[in-house]
């Protein structure tokens, strides 16, 4: 059986110290790199015989007027199933969205870091991956929202909303857990923001996508010498956090080892570098991120058992988007309102064949993927609204899935459940009235982002009236 030939990218940059950089990267998962100083030494290798070997273009736009942003266009015109991913400064989102106008398939910012580009290559070039607006983003403009801004109105959402609102009061360890692009970096900002350590700026550690080898050293540092590679000093994530707080996502991603480090880190209040011969005191707020339930890694014995009780002194579970279709209406304006603050955006509505269609989906991605398919949709959109058609791979999607005989759907259908509230119990049985009554108040709160003056005239009571009963119901004011 034939070897499998090693993809091969085509970089344009007439920086050889950067070009060397990204190949020896993508060399490390199985690419292989051409270089093109120019646009047009570039359009002459992809028309000479190496055009079939060329997986992927990758694009140093550095200005918004330079000729990359036409080049992108040619070249997307000439080979429009040819993945084109963007170089831009981190600043520069305005340089992103004109080039993802002009037919780029995503964007990275500098610096570039390694796990982000061969996960941006992968995606691009995956036989199984999502093309369009189903194609999930490498860069995110990350925002920090108060929790009355957080959009959601489903009782579970509202009651994972009302813990973290008053866990932020104090300075506890946060559990939260969640399937990927749930919103669980969202819930951590909002923490930290009403939280008292609010004056210094939230860190974060993403261990999903930093190399095993070196969580141990993001987390506590390392002293110079300390091992192979160690030319200078580092100061890990947990002393550089002192006085703050330390988001740590996909901590099921840290080694065993290190969990056992962690773990003495915590219960004694001090941190020890590698290589170091003291240790140091530390004050640092955690918020731990985990894609599964962290309980049953515990059982697998795939995660220490005295970790998990050192997180998870207060713990909250985000329901999946699906869970929720009730929210995709207002949400989606929301993100449109965040899309068109971006540089180079505009204002956009959402029509109701549009939210219809986005409800019947079941977005796998979360709230991370309808965000991305928003954006996608904003930049092609030429009119004032985004309609039904904005969105063909997702009405594919439900097509394909619909057609499948003797397939269950998890589709939503549109507008059907929406966000209500159930009367029943599982039984059979009426739910008790004050049970009713207190999820009626949370999505109310919820659907009016917590304006109590709002919630009151819509529900036709008084501000001291609805005070009263959210005392009498135990519901908190961010539910």
């Amino acid at each position: 059986m034939p070897e499998e030939r090693a993809r091969a990218l085509l970089l344009i940059d007439d920086e050889p110290a950067q070009g060397r950089l990204i190949a020896a990267i993508a060399a490390r998962a199985g690419w292989r790199s051409l270089r093109a100083e120019s646009g047009s030494d570039a359009m002459l290798l992809l028309g000479s015989e190496e055009t079939d070997t060329i997986d992927a273009v990758l694009l140093d736009l550095w200005s918004p007027r330079s000729d990359g942003v036409e080049l992108i266009g040619l070249l997307s015109a000439q080979y429009p199933t040819l993945p084109i991913l963007v170089i831009t400064a981190q600043s520069k989102v305005s340089i992103a969205v004109d080039a993802m106008r002009a037919g780029a398939t995503d964007f990275l910012a500098k610096p570039i870091a390694p796990d982000r580009l061969i996960r941006a290559l992968n995606a691009a070039t995956h036989a199984q991956q999502h093309r369009g607006e189903l194609r999930p983003l490498t860069e995110k403009v990350a925002q920090t929202l108060p929790f009355d801004e957080i959009v959601g109105s489903s009782p579970e959402f509202r009651a994972a909303l009302a813990i973290a609102a008053k866990a932020a009061r104090s300075r506890v360890p946060v559990l939260l857990e969640g399937e990927p692009g749930v919103g669980k970096e969202v819930f951590a900002r909002a923490v930290h923001a009403a939280s008292p350590r609010s004056k210094r700026p939230l860190f974060s550690l993403h261990c999903g996508a930093t190399p095993p080898n070196l969580i141990e050293s993001e987390l506590f540092g390392h002293e110079k010498g300390a091992f192979t590679g160690a030319f200078e000093r580092h100061v890990g994530k947990l002393a550089e956090a002192e006085g703050a707080t330390l988001f740590i996502d996909e901590i099921t991603a840290i080694p065993f080892d290190v969990q056992a480090k962690l773990a003495k880190a915590l219960e004694t209040g001090t941190i020890r570098a590698i290589g170091a011969r003291r240790t140091i005191d530390f004050d640092v707020r955690l918020i731990a991120g985990a894609n599964s339930d962290l309980l049953e890694q515990v059982t697998a014995g795939n995660f220490r058992e005295d970790l998990y009780y050192r997180l998870n002194i207060v713990g909250l579970t985000i329901p999946p988007l699906r869970k929720r279709a009730g929210d995709i209406p207002p949400l989606a304006r929301h993100l449109l309102t965040r899309i068109a603050s971006q540089p180079g955006m505009k204002a956009l509505g959402v029509t109701d064949d549009a939210l219809s269609l986005l409800m019947r989906y079941d977005w796998p991605g979360n709230v991370r993927q309808l965000q991305d398919t928003l954006f996608r949709a904003a930049i092609g959109c030429e009119g004032a609204a985004l309609t039904s058609a904005d969105f063909p791979e997702i009405a594919d999607a439900i097509r394909l899935i619909q057609g499948r005989p003797g397939e269950t759907s998890n589709m939503i259908h549109a507008f059907a459940d929406g966000p209500g509230v159930a009367l029943y119990e599982a039984d059979g049985n009426l739910r008790p009235l004050a049970d009713i009554e207190a999820d009626v108040i949370r999505l109310a709160i919820g659907h009016y982002r917590g304006r109590m003056t709002e919630v009151a005239r819509r529900l036709g009571i008084g501000r001291s009236t609805l005070y009263r009963k959210l005392a009498e119901l135990g519901i908190d004011s961010a539910a």
